[in-house]
């Protein structure tokens, strides 16, 4: 059975000249895009509200609506606004090149157009603006706490959020480096037979366990999202829970409170502001009936530590 074609990129381009828009179609169709054609910003405008390219190459120069006002519009349009759009111009000074940078263009390129350096721009476009969409897809389906590696284990890009947890969890400034050490084994062990992809993993440090790694998918070419937490922080907050009336993340709170953790590193850690930590905190006084942090943490390590 033949494999499906894979869908096209698709380009929209937008020119008042002919001539340069079939030299640009049948160039960029032999490199196997997808074109769309506008002769007018408004014309472009009017495709966008029907279809959303992967880019826009956009002629600065035309009569009524210019490029840089109809890239403008272009953005003002929430789905199109990710979309990388490169300029096409022979206005050479300065003040354009700002100009187009400023109205939302990624990119600048002089006519006449040399192909190969325009498919050059186009691949590195493109694939900027796929790592920055995964990145989008993965925050809104999973959380803050994230972080894609390569096949290697190296590091693609963390959350600040994920960040900030790992090197709270390590105490150390470098918690990347050893989440990548680790993580690099288990890319190396997921091929093998019976290895379970879908179970978590932990990060171990002076034989405590202290972070725990869920991996979510592939979601790119060599790029492998993972969600981290603190190890057994679900747990932990179980059994706080179930000897104190509190909320789960008034739960939260009081565990790291526990872990000898000051309210701002807690802030960083849950992503919330010191106030509302603050707020939390008197809560959490008044259930357990305590007067400060300190005798909290020692309700609560006494708790977990009976456990």
């Amino acid at each position: 059975m033949a494999e499906a074609a894979l869908p096209r990129d698709i380009v929209l381009l937008v020119d008042d000249s002919p001539e340069a828009l079939g030299f640009l179609t049948e160039a960029l169709e032999k490199n196997g895009f997808s074109v769309l054609i506008a002769t007018s910003g408004q014309a472009a405008l009017n495709i966008v509200e029907r279809i959303t390219p992967d880019l826009i190459l956009l002629d600065a120069v035309m009569p009524g609506m210019d490029g840089f006002e109809a890239c403008r519009k272009l953005k003002a349009n929430a789905a199109v606004a990710p979309v990388p759009v490169i300029f096409m111009t022979g206005l050479t000074e300065t003040e354009h090149v700002v100009n187009a940078l400023d109205s939302g263009g990624v990119d600048y390129l002089t006519k006449p157009i040399n192909i190969d350096e325009l498919r050059a721009r186009i691949r590195v476009h493109l694939s900027n603006a796929r790592s920055a969409q995964s990145a989008r897809v993965a925050l809104d389906a999973a959380g803050r706490h994230l972080l894609a590696v390569k096949g290697s284990g190296g590091i693609h890009w963390s959350t600040p959020q994920a960040t900030r947890l790992i090197n709270a969890a390590t105490n150390s400034d470098d918690g990347l480096g050893m989440v990548t050490r680790r993580i690099g084994q288990w890319m190396l062990d997921r091929d093998k037979p019976g290895f379970a992809r879908d179970a978590s993993f932990t990060l171990s440090e002076g034989g405590e366990a202290n972070l725990q790694f869920t991996y979510l998918g592939a979601i790119g070419a060599d790029e492998y999202l993972f969600r981290v937490a603190a190890a057994n922080k679900r747990a932990d907050d179980e059994v706080l829970r179930r000897h104190f009336p509190l909320t789960m993340r008034e739960s939260e709170v009081l565990l790291w409170i526990a872990k000898g953790k000051s309210n701002r590193d807690i802030g960083e850690i849950l992503g919330l502001s010191s106030r509302t930590v603050n707020k939390h905190l008197e809560q959490i006084y008044v259930k357990l009936g305590v007067e400060n942090r300190a005798s909290a943490a020692v309700k609560a390590a006494h708790v977990l530590h009976s456990e």
